[in-house]
């Protein structure tokens, strides 16, 4: 089943899950799990997939895809050895067998088809933040499902059921028939082809039999039987051409334009009723089909819209398509930190005490909140990262290296990049060691290892261009960009007040002291700011794994981190000068409050 992506979903979302040869790394037993649960629950659910970093949920949300489809996959197997019936598409000469159906019968739901274990889901990834400039943004999600399930089945399947669809209904008893006629349509149409027919050869024996052509009534009444005929038939014929011309998704977005969009009361009733036909074509389809049929749609990029787009798209899921016959699954991925402030900030939260947990709780029928990534998840993250580098793929540079011998190219820049690679590799062996202390400090989140994995080479070669490579290590360059990009608010902290204490005429003897024992010492002045830099430290990590990291794996001195500072390009300059404007700031009310004090209390004479 083709996967359809809408509004700018990831690329990876094609890509299925390999073979694994290796052992399974946590996020994909995650998505295993929720996947084969998706396979066996009942719709329509409303999935939350909660985690704080957005890459990582895109990277989820592909896995879940991927392992959906294998699912599928095996269950049509499974279903093949069982002797069971072959499913079908509609498509070639399924289609004409489809409009056949589709004119002539309807579906009937019987026992067999509800217990068939064969499956087909259809993605659409909705990306919000595409749809965040529109006054409706959950008009957005609605046309999104119609413009895919549309393309997906193609115009013309979808048309004819418009016109001349039924609703499917369920089997009396265990009865096995799954098509029934549609008497009355076969008497209306017979009917209007008779009279077609009639029509016809009356008026042509009125023109072309010699004796009857001068009786004007046998004229009047073939050509009037043959108009209402022919225009009956092409009545329907139009009604379908129009349905193939105008879609579902262009009548909804004429509704949102029109000027008296505000005032027009019948206006949900309709978007409704467009979803009603969906999910009533989508019910005639499974057992045209021989499957089940899910529709899976992924709402990712809800952080980037306003609080009241917000709350539109959750009520749209609430309301206009949470319908009991639904075959909808709805994977809501977000960051609960950030969606929750957004609804409290809305008027939907009346009579919940503003409270946003208990909103999305109501929503939220298959909560999935992701635990923090574990070790094999983060290695499997920074291979993907690492991959994105050309210096970091052996084969390309050893052709480069090769091309250069071979037109005797001797720049003096040779040995330095030689020099430059190695270190890399070095450094990038240390962070993919799962053994090395280095590895467990990887952040979780997927754009944070993109940063690391840009920025080391970076500093490398900063290193090596100020003949500083050989005072530091290439494990001691990558723990330092791992560690600028972790707690970039305490590191300035403590690099701030390494510089002020620098400056004193104590400050000889700063370069053997441990990082740590600084920012220790300074500490409690940190706590002290803690209001005014409220926001650089709420860019830190856990506050434990910074004084483990200092402390114990990698005890950093004032003089490691003067030569470091130089060619540190992911730290934030402003922060530190920030700081060294508030020390200044403290230091002048403590000078001006000890002058008040010596004014109003003068020593004794």
């Amino acid at each position: 089943m083709p996967c359809l992506t809408v509004g700018g979903g990831s690329p990876h979302a094609e890509l299925e899950p390999q073979e694994h040869k290796e052992p399974l790394s946590e996020d994909d037993l995650y998505c295993r799990c929720l996947s084969r649960t998706l396979c066996h629950t009942g719709t329509p659910v409303t999935v939350g997939l909660f985690a704080a970093c957005t890459h990582r949920l895109f990277s989820l949300l592909d896995k879940v895809t991927g392992f959906m489809r294998q699912e599928t996959a095996e269950r049509e197997a499974s279903e093949r050895l069982r002797g069971g019936q072959r499913p079908r598409s509609p498509r070639g000469w399924g289609l004409l067998q489809a409009l056949w159906y589709l004119s002539f019968y309807r579906a009937v739901v019987t026992e067999a088809h509800l217990r068939r274990r064969a499956l087909a889901f259809i993605f659409i990834r909705f990306s919000a933040w595409q749809f965040a400039g529109c006054d409706r943004l959950w008009a957005g999600l609605v046309t999104a499902l119609c413009a895919s399930v549309r393309g997906h089945f193609g115009a013309l399947p979808l048309s004819v059921f418009h016109v001349l669809g039924a609703r499917p209904r369920f089997a009396s008893g265990f009865s096995q028939r799954e098509w029934a006629l549609k008497r009355g349509l076969c008497l209306k149409l017979g009917a209007l082809l008779l009279a077609l027919g009639a029509g016809v050869a009356a008026l042509l024996v009125a023109l072309l039999v010699p004796g009857v052509a001068e009786s004007r009534v046998l004229k009047v009444l073939g050509s009037g039987a043959a108009t209402l005929s022919g225009s009956g038939l092409a009545l329907g014929a139009f009604s379908i051409l129009k349905n193939v011309v105008v879609s579902e998704k262009q009548r909804i977005e004429r509704l949102t334009n029109s000027e008296r969009f505000a005032s027009q009361l019948g206006f949900m009733s309709k978007v409704r009723a467009e979803v009603q036909a969906l999910v009533d074509f989508l019910a005639f389809m499974e057992v045209f089909e021989r499957r089940r049929l899910r529709v899976v749609l992924e709402i990712t990029g809800l952080e980037l819209c306003y609080p009241e787009k917000v709350a539109g798209v959750l009520n749209a899921v609430n309301t206009l398509l949470s319908d009991a016959n639904a075959p909808f699954i709805f994977i809501l991925a977000v960051d609960p930190s950030v969606i929750v402030p957004c609804l409290e900030q809305t008027g939907c939260m009346k009579g919940m005490a503003d409270n946003g947990y208990l909103y999305l709780n109501r929503t939220v029928t298959l909560p999935f909140s992701i635990p923090e990534m574990g070790a094999r998840s983060r290695l499997q993250l920074l291979d993907a990262a690492m991959q994105t580098r050309e210096d970091l793929m052996y084969r390309i540079i050893t052709r480069n290296v090769e091309r250069r011998r071979a037109k005797g190219d001797r720049g003096p820049d040779t040995a330095d990049d030689a020099d430059a690679v190695r270190c890399i590799h070095a450094a990038f062996r240390c962070l993919h060691d799962g053994s090395d202390p280095l590895s467990r400090y990887l952040p979780a989140c997927g754009t944070h290892v993109r940063r690391i994995v840009n920025t080391i080479p970076i500093t490398l070669r900063l290193l090596l261009h100020r003949a500083a490579g050989g005072a530091v290590a290439p494990r001691a360059a990558a723990a330092w960009v791992v560690l600028a990009d972790g707690w970039p608010c305490r590191l300035s902290w403590a690099l701030q007040c390494a510089e002020d204490a620098g400056q004193s005429p104590a400050g000889r003897e700063l370069g053997r002291r441990s990082l740590w024992s600084i920012f220790e010492e300074h500490a409690a002045e940190l706590g002290a700011l803690a209001q005014a830099l409220h926001n650089a430290l709420s860019l830190d990590g856990d506050p434990e794994l910074f004084q483990s990291f200092l402390q114990r794996d990698f005890p950093f001195t004032a003089r490691d981190a003067r030569i470091l500072l130089a060619v540190t390009v992911n730290l934030d300059h402003s922060i530190r000068h920030k700081m060294g404007l508030l020390r200044g700031l403290d230091g002048l009310r403590a000078a001006a409050a000890r002058v008040s004090r010596g004014v109003q209390c003068p020593p004794p004479e």
